[in-house]
């Protein structure tokens, strides 16, 4: 067995058995800290097992689906939308969060002003360079502080954080922050993405403990 399959068995184990739920409900109105979560001050690296080693010049980035503007922006393009700086808290579904984190990059906001998606249209699928897959509430994806990040604490993003660009959607468990993000497609049906087919949930909202389907 692989060690990528190794990791898939046992995040589907943690999904059958329910691991880390408390049974808690907050608000981060409350909290800080969602139920079943710890503060940790490294930034751990969790992937599929494949780190695509892309340069900015290999980059792009489309979004299509139920839009009436598809977009495909490379590197220099991206780079010359409005640039937004913002900094969040990140919790992820394997129980750790890091507060404070510093991100620059381009507002969901802003790319949703670009391709206008359709009044049908009502999730999201992300989709990665390493054949990774997550399914978005539009109205998740449409909050203030949701970023296509290309640096993080002042720096451009690694590699094994998901470099050039990253989703960056702080409200959610931290799986639906797509790394290596390659597409976006609009549609009126929700998609269960790589992870959400495997157990977890479709939303995934840290203070409801969303953490399985």
């Amino acid at each position: 067995m692989t060690d990528k399959d190794k990791l898939i068995a046992a995040k589907e184990k943690w999904a059958r058995e329910g691991r880390a739920l408390t049974g808690e409900s907050s608000a981060p109105t409350a909290r800080r800290l969602p139920p079943g979560q710890r503060e940790t001050f490294d930034f751990p690296v969790l992937d599929l097992g494949d780190q695509p080693n892309l340069s900015t010049r290999d980059w792009s980035l489309s979004v299509g689906g139920m839009v009436d503007n598809p977009i495909r922006w490379d590197w220099q393009s991206f780079m010359a939308q409005p640039q937004t700086e913002l900094v969040s808290d990140i919790h992820c579904v394997t129980t750790w969060s890091r507060y404070d984190n510093s991100w620059a990059g381009v507002s969901a906001r802003h790319l949703l002003a670009v391709v206008r998606p359709r009044r049908e249209a009502r999730f999201l699928l992300l989709r990665s360079f390493d054949g990774y897959t997550t399914n978005i509430p539009l109205a998740r994806f449409a909050d203030h502080d949701v970023l296509l990040a290309h640096s993080w604490q002042g720096q451009p993003l690694s590699r094994e954080h998901g470099g050039p660009v990253r989703a960056v959607i702080p409200k959610l468990y931290f799986w639906k922050s797509a790394k290596w993000l390659r597409h976006i497609t609009f549609s009126d049906r929700d998609t269960p993405g790589y992870w959400e087919l495997r157990g977890y949930h479709g939303e995934g909202d840290p203070w409801k403990e969303e953490r399985y389907s």
